[in-house]
């Protein structure tokens, strides 16, 4: 048994020198832990990481539109290139894509990037964009927004406002998130990073908010009132009286109407005319007078002091 122990630690050379030479997690600053050095990356998976293949196939298929079809035919060679560790069919008669792992397969998350491309290929989604899913620090995000407005006019509306003119409001917000967008019917596909991925999602709650809460079925609305512990004669009785109540609401707006038309208008008030004041009171003898004297004289006469006036004269050039 001895012997067995010392050659296990025999076959692990340089072990104790090593694990003497890692710095310990005390001697170290916290903020020197905390900190991540700039334009550090995590290192890529490679054949290294996993010399073992895997022992299950695993397979994931999707379905894409009709319209579809001419776009995938041509560039299907590529997808195919692009998976050459994978395997990789299309179906153009059942119209669906399908990617299934392989014995060379030695990344096992690579499926789920495979599933992610076929989806986003289904989606309207050119194959240059498609492809960024390889990328370590990439994610897509398939959302789909037509359940969450339920009048079809007010959901293209605001499907339209998400979009923008000339697709601007789109642009703005692939700046933004450092994503590409792409809205598509029913749903809304992004690819890039993560935390783009999530500004992108928030943009989408504020567009396109959830629908609201469920009405209240019968049962509740009885549960609440009390009516649903009620007997069938107590609910009877309550229906009729619901009944009864309505019938003479009714008949009162009936008589009302009808009364309407015998209630006399209004009449405006008589206005009376104001006294004239002392200080603007007006002499209707001198007017009189004036219109006498008016009348008497003949156009183009001399007033009296006139004629005395001009008698005078005569009686001088007389003498």
């Amino acid at each position: 048994m001895a012997s067995s122990t010392f050659n296990r630690s025999a076959t692990v050379p340089g072990k104790s020198e090593f694990c003497n030479q890692m710095p310990k997690p005390e001697d170290q600053d916290e903020s020197e832990l905390l900190t991540v050095p700039d334009g550090w990356k995590e290192p890529g998976f490679s054949t290294e990481g996993n010399p073992r293949r895997p022992l299950e196939e695993r397979s994931f298929a999707t379905l894409f539109p009709e319209s579809r079809n001419a776009y995938l035919k041509e560039y299907w060679p590529l997808v195919q290139k692009t998976l050459n560790e994978y395997h990789a069919t299309l179906d153009l008669t059942e119209v669906s894509m399908t990617v299934c792992t392989t014995k060379r397969t030695f990344n096992p998350y690579i499926i789920i990037r495979t599933r992610d491309l076929i989806k986003l290929l289904a989606r309207s989604i050119s194959f240059e964009q498609a492809a960024w899913i390889f990328q370590d620090d990439v994610a897509c995000d398939i959302i789909k927004i037509g359940s969450l407005v339920k009048n079809k006019e007010r959901f293209v509306k605001r499907r339209q406002c998400l979009i923008g003119p000339k697709r601007s409001t789109l642009k703005a917000l692939e700046r933004l998130t450092n994503c590409y967008i792409m809205v598509q019917g029913n749903t809304v596909s992004a690819i890039g990073p993560f935390s783009g991925l999530k500004e992108k999602k928030t943009v989408k709650k504020e567009y396109i908010p959830f629908p609201p809460p469920q009405p209240e079925s019968q049962i509740d609305k009885e549960l609440a009132s009390d009516e649903y512990f009620l007997k069938a004669s107590q609910k009877k009785r309550q229906k009729i009286e619901a009944i009864k109540a309505k019938q003479t609401e009714a008949l009162s707006k009936r008589q009302e109407a009808r009364n309407k038309a015998f209630i006399p208008r209004k009449e405006k008030p008589i206005l009376t005319p104001k006294e004239a004041s002392t200080e603007t009171k007006i002499d209707v003898a001198a007017i009189k007078e004036n219109l006498k004297k008016a009348k008497n004289k003949k156009l183009g006469a001399l007033t009296a002091e006139e004629t005395k006036l001009k008698m005078e004269v005569d009686e001088k050039k007389k003498k």
